[in-house]
Parts: C-alpha cells; sequence; structure tokens
C-alpha cells in the first residue's frame, strides 16, 4: 500500500496541468532561477530516475524541502501533527462514548422509540457535512451563549483547560460524523448475535440480560465494529482538512491546505504520504486486533 502511494504522490507534480516549475515560482521568475530549481529538484533527470532518487530520500527520513517556508518538509510536519493527531483521538473517543451506548441500547431497544431516535440521530451525524455543523456549533456555543471559544489552539502540555476548552468543539465535529457510521454497524451487528442460539441459551441458563447483552453478544458483534472503526480513522483524517481551517487549528490538515494555495509541492507530497502511512498503520493495527477480540482466530 505504501508502495502504491509513493507512486500517487510523486505523480502529484505531474498530474497537473503546465510546468511545475511554472507553478512553484511563477511565469515572470528569471531562467537562471526556474533552471536551478529544476535542477535542485532533479527535474532535469529521466522520470524513472527522479523516481528511484525521491523514494531513496524518503526511506531515510527526507520529504524535501518547502518552497514557500524554505524550511525541512519533515520539520514542519513533525510541527503541525500532534495538533492532528490530538483532535482525531478525541474525536475517536466522543464517537465511541456516543455510538456504543447508542447502538446497544437501539438494538436492544428494537423497534420503540428509543430506537428511532437513536437511528434519526446516527443518520443525521452521518448525512451533516462537517463544515455545516461546525459553524452551527460556533453560531451556539461561542457566538451565542460564549461557552467556549470559537477557534484557535493551545498546546495541552502548556496550558490544559485552554487545550482542551478550543478541542470540544472541532471534536464534536469531526466526532458526530463517526458516531452515526458506527452506531448503525454496531447496532445491526448486536441485533443478529441477539438471534443466535447461544444467546437463547444464556438467558434460558438464567443470566440477567445486561450480562448477556454486553458479556456475550456484544463482544462477538465487534470485530465489523473495530473493521469500521479503522475505515473511519481514515474519513477522520480526510474531515479533519475542513475541521482545522473552519476552527483555525494548526494542523496537517490546514498544512496541506495552505500547501496547495502556495502551490507548494513538496510539503502537499510529505503530507500525503505522513497520512497514507498512518492509515496503514491504523488497519495493520485494527487487523492485530482482531487476534486479541477473536479467541478462534488464535487457535487457528
Amino acid at each position: 500500500m505504501l508502495f502504491l502511494m509513493s507512486l500517487v504522490v510523486f505523480a502529484i507534480v505531474y498530474l497537473i496541468p503546465g510546468d511545475p516549475i511554472d507553478a512553484m515560482l511563477g511565469q515572470d521568475a528569471e531562467r537562471s532561477a526556474r533552471e536551478a530549481l529544476r535542477t535542485e529538484l532533479g527535474l532535469d533527470q529521466p522520470l524513472w530516475r527522479q523516481y528511484v532518487s525521491w523514494l531513496a530520500r524518503v526511506a531515510h527520513g527526507d520529504l524535501g524541502r518547502s518552497i514557500r517556508a524554505q524550511q525541512p518538509v519533515r520539520d514542519l510536519i513533525v510541527e503541525k501533527l500532534p495538533a492532528t493527531l490530538l483532535l482525531t483521538t478525541s474525536a475517536a473517543v466522543i464517537a465511541l462514548l456516543i455510538a456504543f451506548p447508542a447502538g446497544i441500547v437501539a438494538a436492544v431497544k428494537r423497534n420503540t422509540v428509543v430506537d428511532l431516535l437513536a437511528m434519526v440521530g446516527a443518520l443525521l451525524g452521518v448525512s451533516i457535512p462537517s463544515f455545516w455543523s461546525g459553524i452551527m456549533l460556533i453560531m451556539i456555543f461561542a457566538l451565542t451563549l460564549g461557552w467556549l471559544p470559537a477557534m484557535g489552539y493551545a498546546r495541552l502540555t502548556s496550558d490544559p483547560v485552554g487545550s482542551l476548552r478550543y478541542l470540544i468543539l472541532p471534536a464534536l465535529t469531526l466526532g458526530s460524523v463517526m458516531a452515526g457510521s458506527v452506531t448503525r454497524q454496531v447496532r445491526a451487528q448486536l441485533l443478529q448475535e441477539l438471534g443466535r442460539d447461544y444467546v437463547r441459551t444464556a438467558r434460558s441458563k438464567g443470566l440477567r440480560e445486561p450480562g448477556v447483552v454486553v458479556r456475550h453478544a456484544l463482544r462477538n458483534s465487534l470485530i465489523p465494529a473495530v473493521t469500521v472503526l479503522g475505515v473511519q480513522f481514515s474519513v477522520l483524517l480526510g474531515g479533519a482538512v475542513i475541521t482545522e481551517q473552519i476552527f483555525a487549528w494548526p494542523g496537517i490538515g490546514q498544512l496541506a491546505v495552505n500547501a496547495i494555495l502556495n502551490r507548494d509541492y513538496p510539503v502537499l507530497q510529505g503530507v500525503i504520504l505522513t497520512v497514507a502511512l498512518l492509515v496503514t498503520l491504523v488497519n495493520l493495527a485494527v487487523d492485530t486486533l482482531y487476534v486479541v477480540l477473536d479467541p478462534r482466530l488464535r487457535i487457528s
């Protein structure tokens, strides 16, 4: 996956119409400056040699140098990545705190008002665009009620209370989409497990309903839910691009948007490759978690 993503990331410069040097420096730049940048980026070499050279540098942690900031791309990503990881992790925690109780209650109270309300909420979470929900949260909790700041960022290590105040609204905006998807998945899988023979056997033995649902049925329905969580992580990273713009959150999503606006292709390539690496690692962690959740996989 990383190898295929490296091909896509490397091809970004060549898929954009026009000369990448003109896009970076402008058509009015001096010929000597354009040729110097072309030589510096290795664009005067054959395409296959450019890719091999670029891949070798990436393998050693060299993602190039920002055209705009004149800094190593790796340093820019290392500076911005903690903010994005804090936002996406908090959004995932909020989504789980909402999705699992809502999904469990909806499955247990099937075809009731509670089930209907949970499914309507899940459908709204999936359907409402994050940019609209973010703006609504700012209007209600920041501008109208004045409870939380509208935008900004504070480091968790230097100002924990201020960091949490800035974090609540963007994390809610980003986590609502994930909560809707996971709620529907938990409900569907739990309903399927509640209809199996081993659940009826557990009930006939006199086990209490909470134990039957949580210890038996829910545990066996976790693998599909965990699979959705792995997929939704990539959605969180994609949604972070919009959310960070709305709330002025200084993460790699904002860094990517600025790189697009400034035609800073080395930074854009580095951000996309970093996101691809994170998604691949999360999917690997999900595959490993299957063995922990399902003893049958350990036995096989």
